[in-house]
Order: C-alpha cells, then sequence, then structure tokens
C-alpha cells in the first residue's frame, strides 16, 4: 500500500488523533499552569490539584465534540475571503451558538465530575461568565476557522487534488468530464479525461491513475463513473474502474473473476459481480 493510499484510508483518524494530541497536550500545559501559579503565590492552594484538569479538560472536550460540527457547517454554508461581509456574519454567528454549547457541554461535564466526588461546582453569574467565556471563544473559533480553511488548502496543494472543469459559469455541476484541473504546489494545470488509464477509490477519494502518476480527486467512484461511462469507462471491481481504451488483455481466473491487463503492464481483478456491465461496455 502506498504511503498516499494508507494515508487517504486512514485520513480521518490522523486528524482526530492529531487534534486530540493537541488538546490533551494544551490541557495539561494550562492545568499544570494554573497550579503553578497559584503555588507561586501561596503554599496553599484554594483549590484541590484535580481541579485544573476538570477545568481544562472539561473545555477541551466539550471543544473537540463541536469541531466536527463547525467543519459540517462550513461545509453547508462555504465562506471565502471574496465575500467578507458574508464571512464576518458567518463567523459572528458561529462563534455565539459555539460559545453557548461550549459552555453548556463543559459546565455539564464539570457537574458531572465534582458530584461523583461530592462537591459542588460553581459556575459564578451566569451573564458575566458567559461574556467572559465569549470573549474566549470568539479568537478559539476563529483560529479553528482559519485552521480548517488552511488545512484544506495546504493539503489540497500538496496531494495535486483534481476538481472537474464545468464547460460554462452557467453550468457548474458537470454531467460528463472531459477535462479535469489539477492544484499542485502553486501551479495548475489540465488533464484530458482519455489520459486517466484507470480509477481506484480509496477512502473519500479516487485516485485518477494516469502516466505513473496518482491525482487524488474528492468524490465517489460510483458517482465519477457516473461522469465517466460516456468517455468509454467501466467498473470491474468494488474499489476499481478501467478505461476501455487502455486494456490490453483479459484473461479468466477460473473462480468466476477475469484478470484485466492494461497497455502499462498492471492488473486488474474483473469481480463477476461487474462481468455483465462490462461485457455491455466493450
Amino acid at each position: 500500500m502506498s504511503k498516499l493510499k494508507h494515508f487517504q484510508r486512514f485520513k480521518t483518524a490522523y486528524e482526530v488523533g492529531a487534534i486530540c494530541l493537541l488538546f490533551f497536550i494544551n490541557s495539561v500545559l494550562l492545568a499544570t499552569s494554573t497550579i503553578m501559579e497559584a503555588a507561586r503565590n501561596s503554599k496553599d492552594l484554594s483549590f484541590s490539584v484535580w481541579e485544573p484538569f476538570v477545568w481544562e479538560f472539561s473545555s477541551a472536550i466539550s471543544a473537540l465534540l463541536l469541531f466536527p460540527l463547525i467543519i459540517v457547517a462550513f461545509k453547508r454554508w462555504p465562506i471565502g475571503w471574496g465575500r467578507m461581509a458574508h464571512t464576518l456574519k458567518m463567523i459572528f454567528i458561529g462563534s455565539i451558538a459555539f460559545s453557548l454549547l461550549h459552555v453548556a457541554i463543559m459546565v455539564a461535564l464539570r457537574e458531572g465530575v465534582y458530584w461523583l466526588v461530592g462537591k459542588d461546582y460553581d459556575f459564578g453569574d451566569i451573564w458575566f461568565e458567559l461574556l467572559y467565556e465569549y470573549r474566549k471563544d470568539l479568537w478559539s473559533f476563529i483560529g479553528f476557522v482559519v485552521f480548517i480553511q488552511g488545512y484544506d488548502f495546504i493539503f489540497s496543494r500538496l496531494q495535486g487534488e483534481a476538481t472537474a472543469v464545468a464547460d460554462s459559469e452557467d453550468e457548474p455541476e458537470v454531467k460528463m468530464l472531459e477535462r479535469l484541473l489539477v492544484k499542485k504546489l502553486g501551479k495548475e494545470f489540465i488533464v484530458n479525461v482519455k489520459d486517466i488509464e484507470w480509477l481506484e477509490s480509496s477512502g473519500n477519494y479516487v485516485n485518477l491513475h494516469i502516466k505513473g502518476r496518482i491525482y487524488p480527486m474528492r468524490a465517489t467512484l460510483t458517482k465519477l463513473i457516473s461522469q465517466l461511462e460516456a468517455q468509454g469507462f467501466c467498473r470491474v471491481h468494488r474499489s476499481a474502474a478501467v478505461n476501455m481504451s487502455n486494456i490490453e488483455s483479459i484473461e479468466p481466473t477460473g473462480n468466476g473473476d477475469s484478470e484485466i491487463t492494461l497497455l502499462s503492464g498492471k492488473k486488474l481483478s474483473l469481480s463477476r459481480r461487474f462481468k455483465d456491465e462490462f461485457k455491455l461496455t466493450i
């Protein structure tokens, strides 16, 4: 398994792991800093040693639970720096919703922990504390948005992600693909669909194999095939499709499946499930 395919397959796990680790380290540092600051000013702490960890980790867990909602929200209502008024409006509304939910979950977690140890948690004056928390949550929310937007931008440029090229601005939804736009490391170039040798499903991406190179495209294999059927592409396996003009030979394997050899020498499995469809395409 190539490094690219491995990362695509476990991309979500790597991202979740990295974010959780970052929040864990940050919470530990903040909790220990609170303890050290209090110890610097007085030998007798006004709180138990475990309390700062509850405060920080409850805040971190609350933010982590809301993080996916932020991603979904900005996919549903995209922002762009070219639409500054819309972007500021979305950030303002989103930050308020984020802060209220963040405080609600955080306080609930703290109340639960304090109840388990037989103590009461006092959030303080609710309006003052909500304003206090919003001041912090606003910057946290903006940081999340910048991180998500920046991560998507950098990742797509590094891996050379391919996107469909619409025939006109009036028809943004491409029904039949003929060309793809690939952006990689600050450069853009056009790839003709007829040059694609075969397609490989990999997580939330479809890898386009072209002359020994791989260009990931954020799509499902089913949807992509529906746009490429007219161009001579056919699905041959649950996770693969092939450009019929790139097939050199087909050889039965004896178990109902067959093996396809491409002009490049690459061998693909033709599953019995897709044999009838494949024969109709020939």
